[in-house]
């Protein structure tokens, strides 16, 4: 094919399309093209009813602005990295609920990293492919005892925030106050006149399940109290079903705290089938809170977390970090409070 058919047929190719500009925008919208900019831009210095009627003018035409541009020019991405090690526990999928939803109302949006195994090369991956995607920041919803091994460090250079786990004053961390939580159910317990109180705990690994074990034990020590040994779970109904069923033999239980509710539920089914009512013979208690726990029958006492303060205090930690307005290092403390209803009462003797 010579150069001249060469070009007649480039000639005939279609031509693409040029999609709206800030100019057809500020032209719909009866403003300037500054205005318009403004809008894309995210700023704030614009009237509420100017900007939604920009806003109806872009959607109106079609008009994308051009992300990767103003990101050159604001040297931002509005972009947030998550990196989770698991995403089948409830208290995990509620944070990154309340993460997303926080950035969301902020002007972010969310890259979810999801690794297998909490090691350093797992977790330098992440931050890799994250610094490709071209994130603002990254919070790390570890769950584990991760960042107090000597092995594991986090890249430099990177705002970062850390939920449920112990980072000292190196990183930003944000979490439930694990501590009191697990200390408020002991203590109710006791204080309703049981001689002691049993445990199910989270699995070896986890943070919140050290916490909440550690209390615990700690507050039956303060209380002169020996502790049972401390039955192992994996926070599925499963686990805690299977305790329970190793608990009905030992008639001298009397009250149980559960790590989290899932397990409470497990424990009371076991219960229940062994002709054990909750509480008169044995009362449960869970930690979480989740929707469904007023409706365990009978409705769980428990020990309530707030994610949605957990999400929203990470993503406000991060922006600022982003902006230089707050120090990289220190741990924020979510108060739990403990929700008392029909699955504790005094034991039978009192």
């Amino acid at each position: 094919m010579s150069a001249r058919e060469d070009d007649d047929v480039t000639d005939q190719l279609p031509r693409p399309q040029r999609g709206p500009s800030m100019a057809d925008v500020a032209a719909v919208a009866g403003v300037s093209a500054q205005t318009v900019s403004r809008v894309a831009n995210g700023l704030n210095n614009v009237e509420p009813s100017t900007k939604e009627r920009v806003l109806a003018a872009m959607s109106q035409i079609g008009y994308r602005p051009n992300s990767a541009a103003r990101a050159l020019k604001t040297g931002r991405f509005n972009s947030i990295g998550v990196i989770m090690f698991t995403l089948s526990t409830f208290g995990n999928m509620r944070t990154l609920d309340a993460i997303a939803t926080a950035a969301t109302q902020a002007g972010y949006s969310i890259t979810l990293i999801p690794i297998a195994l909490p090691t350093q090369g797992q977790l330098l991956g992440a931050f890799t492919r994250l610094s490709e995607q071209a994130v603002d920041g990254v919070v790390v919803i570890a769950e584990s005892h991760i960042l107090d091994r000597a092995d594991i460090s986090l890249p430099t250079g990177m705002p970062v925030v850390i939920v449920d786990s112990d980072a000292d004053d190196t990183y930003a961390v944000v979490d439930t106050d694990q501590t009191a939580g697990a200390r408020d159910a002991t203590r109710l317990l006791l204080d309703l006149g049981h001689r002691t109180v049993w445990h199910v705990s989270g699995p070896e690994a986890s943070y919140s399940a050290a916490r909440r074990r550690d209390s615990w034990l700690r507050t039956l020590t303060e209380a002169d109290i020996e502790a049972p040994p401390v039955l192992v779970g994996d926070w599925s109904t499963n686990s805690g079903y299977q305790h329970g069923l190793a608990l009905v033999k030992n008639r001298d239980v009397t009250a149980v705290f559960a790590a989290n509710d899932q397990m409470a539920l497990g424990l009371m089914r076991a219960f229940h089938e062994n002709d054990l009512a909750v509480p008169e013979h044995i009362s449960v208690v869970g930690f979480d809170d989740m929707e469904e726990s007023s409706s365990f029958w009978p409705p769980l006492t428990t020990v309530h977390q707030d994610f949605s303060a957990v999400g929203r205090l990470c993503i406000e930690q991060l922006l600022a970090q982003i902006d230089g307005s707050r120090p990289s290092g220190g741990a924020t403390i979510v108060p739990t409070v403990l929700i008392e209803r029909q699955s504790t009462a005094p034991p039978r003797s009192v």
